[in-house]
Formats: structure tokens, C-alpha cells, sequence
């Protein structure tokens, strides 16, 4: 909902578990939220901004406003929902043609077309090689500039420029091969290289944050 123009495709799994028409009545109901969820969502940031704009003192919520009227201007695409048995193969295949088919769609994703320069991809497989060293594979992530000079190491890449570098990055972050957040004061110099390293990181922040709102047995 924070990203400009996102296209999403629901997944339904367990569809082994279910009657043919329960599908198809699960399927139509999910989609049902989704609109209803979507059509709430723009409706309470009217309504937030509408009454910022009818404060005594507007000026003092600017920044508010923008950050509103940022999230309001992003679109969001719903593909119809997909379901499938996760222990078919035939299943899978038809979602992974199904998530083709979508991606091939120039109308949901224009930069499809877009004729990438050579060092493009001479950067993507340099990383994806750095990604799968040894060097990484305990956490995942590398300062920005040393990235650089880690690449710099290539004969191909001794000449590749930080600017470059990050218009590549930016690239890489879109179609989710590294995760750069450039926007980020704290986090505008780290790369993640293994995306699903912050997966794992997630998943025991959330942990331990459990574990300290749950009450003592003691």
C-alpha cells in the first residue's frame, strides 16, 4: 500500500482441503475484502487529510499532509486471486505461469520492455556471486562502499562509479534481487544481499518481542 504503483496477485493454498465450490465462494469472498479493505483505506486518508486541512493552524501539519497525500496518490493493482494445492505440481506450475503471464503484461509493469545496458547484468551477476560467498553467509548485508570496492575487484567492473552502482541498485531493489533502502537515513548505506536475510531478522525481532509482552510463569 506504500509503493507506488504495486501490482499484488493472491495466492489461496490449500485447495485440497476444500470442495469446488467452497473455492470458488473462499475466492470471490477474499476478493470481497480485499475491495473492502481498499475502498476503507481511502476513505480514512480523506478523511485525515480533509481534517488537517480544516485545522486552525494548517501550516503546522504540513509534513503530515505531504506523507498523506503521498500514500493517497499510491495506486494499488489486484490481480484476481489464484488457487492452488501446494502438494500438485501441475498446481504450481500453473501459478508460476499464471505469475508470468502478469509480469509480461506491459500495462502492469511498462519497465518490462526496458533495454537494460550491459553493466546492468554484469552487476546483478557479480552480486548474486558476492551474495553466495562465504563472506555472506552469516548476515546477509554490506556496507555500500564496500560493496563498490568489492566489485571494483571484477576487470570488467574496475571502472564502476558509486552514482552507477546505485541506479543498478535501485534496479535490483525493484525486481527483489537486493533489498537498498536509499530512502532511509540509518540504512541508506547497507545492502542487504540475501533479502531473506531480513526474513529470518524479522521473525526473531517478532519473537522476542512476544516473549517480552507475554506474562511471566513464574
Amino acid at each position: 500500500m506504500r509503493v507506488p504503483n504495486s501490482v499484488v496477485l493472491p495466492v489461496g493454498t490449500h485447495v485440497d482441503c476444500c470442495r469446488e465450490e467452497e473455492v470458488e465462494e473462499k475466492r470471490h469472498n477474499i476478493m470481497a475484502k480485499i475491495t473492502a479493505m481498499l475502498a476503507e483505506r481511502k476513505s480514512n486518508l480523506a478523511h485525515f487529510i480533509n481534517n488537517l486541512e480544516g485545522s486552525e493552524e494548517p501550516e503546522f501539519y504540513m509534513d503530515q499532509w505531504e506523507r498523506l497525500k503521498e500514500m493517497e496518490s499510491c495506486t494499488l493493482t489486484i490481480l484476481n486471486l489464484v488457487a492452488v494445492n501446494c502438494t500438485d505440481h501441475h498446481d504450481i506450475k500453473k501459478l508460476e505461469a499464471a505469475i508470468l503471464e502478469h509480469v509480461k503484461n506491459e500495462e502492469l509493469f511498462p519497465e518490462v520492455v526496458r533495454v537494460l545496458p550491459p553493466v546492468y547484468r554484469q552487476v546483478e551477476a557479480a552480486i548474486v556471486d558476492i551474495s553466495q560467498s562465504e563472506e555472506m553467509a552469516d548476515y546477509g548485508m554490506m556496507d555500500l562502499h564496500y560493496l563498490l570496492s568489492k566489485l571494483s575487484q571484477y576487470e570488467h567492473l574496475a571502472n564502476l562509479g558509486r552514482e552507477l552502482l546505485q541506479d543498478v541498485l535501485r534496479y535490483l531493489h525493484r525486481i527483489g534481487l537486493v533489498v537498498w533502502y536509499e530512502e532511509i537515513n540509518h540504512l541508506e548505506s547497507t545492502v542487504f544481499l540475501q533479502p531473506t536475510f531480513l526474513i529470518t531478522m524479522f521473525k526473531v525481532s517478532e519473537g522476542n518481542q512476544d516473549c517480552l509482552q507475554s506474562p511471566s510463569s513464574a
